[in-house]
């Protein structure tokens, strides 16, 4: 690898930790960089699940705040973002890579959609709930928690988006702190799905392609936390709709 490719594969994990964290679809600048550089697509995958796991390291601290009394919330969806990680690795190495890609952006549509009408069905649910987690809204939560893991496990692109606009609908909590929540699955689901990766195909892992793509996210996760935490719901909801439909035309006209 020459060095000029190295600082490109670092400044793509820069901007992916700092769009993760900030909204989600960061996969959307590695995976392709990995690509043009000549990485095959399961290796650029699997590279780039680990690496951007570095994210986490600089990211979570930066939420502490806004995680602050959310511990009984995320040990209910742990487990959940577990499972699905290790299914969606799994199907990575068993599954054609078509198998997600016609769906991805229609999922990505349906997310941004719901992010939009988010505060207008947020005004429904708090006046029939009166902010009160029914058993049924929290295994819908779970529910949610496990399928988005399931596909970022898989591929990862946007999974942030999809999960913020479900679970936005389904908790009380301010946009914010259900980015907070985002940011700490997000990153687990990397986790786990990069360590299915390492036990089971071992031998197409590019360590220096992660150690790389680490090397930047470690940055991004820093700057994505500092934007994360300052920015105001409505900011946030534009910056998720733009990140959205950027990555619709990405996935559907430059596949």
């Amino acid at each position: 690898m020459s060095l000029w490719e190295a600082l490109v594969i670092v400044l793509a994990g820069l901007g992916a930790g700092t769009i993760n964290t900030v909204v989600g679809s960061g996969t959307l600048i590695t995976f392709p960089t990995l690509l043009l550089l000549g990485i095959p697509p399961v290796s650029a995958n699997i590279s780039n699940s680990l690496g951007l796991c570095a994210a986490a390291i600089t990211s979570i601290p930066g939420f502490r705040s806004l995680l602050s009394g959310l511990g009984d919330l995320l040990r209910r969806f742990l487990p959940a973002a577990c499972v699905g990680a290790v299914t969606g690795a799994v199907l990575l190495l068993v599954l054609p890579a078509e198998a997600f890609r016609v769906i991805v952006p229609v999922l990505i549509a349906l997310a941004l959609v719901l992010v939009v009408l988010g505060p207008r069905i947020n005004r429904w649910t708090k006046a029939v709930h009166q902010d009160v987690v029914s058993p049924q809204r929290m295994r819908l939560a779970v529910a949610a928690v496990g399928a988005t893991s399931v596909y970022g496990g898989y591929f990862g692109a946007a999974q942030g988006i999809i999960l913020i606009s479900l679970l936005s609908l389904l908790l009380p909590h301010p946009l914010q702190q259900v980015n907070a929540v985002k940011v700490v699955l997000s990153n687990l689901t990397n986790l786990v799905a990069a360590i299915v990766f390492i036990v089971v195909a071992r031998d197409q892992m590019r360590w220096d392609v992660a150690a790389l793509i680490a090397l930047g996210a470690l940055g991004g996760g820093w700057l994505g936390a500092r934007i994360g935490t300052r920015i105001s719901a409505a900011a946030l909801r534009a910056v998720i709709v733009v990140v959205g439909v950027a990555a619709i035309v990405k996935l559907v006209v430059f596949p």
